[in-house]
C-alpha cells in the first residue's frame, strides 16, 4: 500500500498564497477559516538585501499524529495510507488537537463549533489526482505530495 506525506520546502515559498486559494476552492470552507495558511515570519537581511521568510501551515500527516492522541472523541484517525482524517461528526470542539498540532495546522470553525484540518484531498488522491495545494498551483513549486 502507498503511504502519502506532504513535503514543503519553506525556503522556496515566496508567499503567493495560491495554495490557500486552491484549498479554499476545493474544500469550500467559509470565510475566515483556513485549512492551509501561509504566514510571513519576518524579513531578514541577506547578502545586503531584504529577504522575507514565509511558512506554510498545513497538516503534514504525521507518522504518529499528536492531534489524534489527545482527541477525547477519537475523531482523528490515521488511515493505512498515512492520511490523517478528522471526522466532523465526532468532533466535540474541545480544541485539544489545535494545541497539540506541531504545525499550527488545525483551525477552529466557530460557526460549526468544530476543528477543521487538511484531509490531503483524499477524494482527489483516490482518483489519481494531486491534492489541490500541490497540483501545480504553487508558483514556487514548494509543495509536493510524496508517495512511498
Amino acid at each position: 500500500m502507498k503511504r502519502y506525506t506532504l513535503d514543503i520546502d519553506h525556503e522556496l515559498c515566496w508567499g503567493c498564497r495560491t495554495c490557500e486559494v486552491a484549498c479554499k476552492q476545493e474544500t469550500r470552507t467559509p470565510d475566515g477559516l483556513q485549512i492551509i495558511r501561509v504566514s510571513e515570519a519576518w524579513p531578514r537581511t541577506e547578502q545586503g538585501g531584504v529577504d522575507f521568510i514565509f511558512h506554510v501551515h498545513v497538516c503534514r500527516h504525521c507518522d504518529d499524529p499528536p492531534c489524534a492522541e489527545v482527541c477525547p472523541e477519537e475523531a482523528i484517525t490515521k488511515r493505512e495510507d498515512n492520511i490523517v482524517l478528522l471526522d466532523d461528526a465526532k468532533c466535540s470542539g474541545c480544541r485539544l488537537c489545535i494545541d497539540a498540532c506541531p504545525y499550527e495546522a488545525i483551525s477552529f470553525d466557530s460557526a460549526r463549533g468544530i476543528a477543521r484540518k487538511c484531509n490531503l484531498c483524499h477524494h482527489r488522491i483516490e482518483k489519481g489526482l494531486l491534492p489541490a495545494c500541490a497540483d501545480n498551483v504553487c508558483l514556487a513549486h514548494c509543495i509536493h505530495l510524496n508517495e512511498e
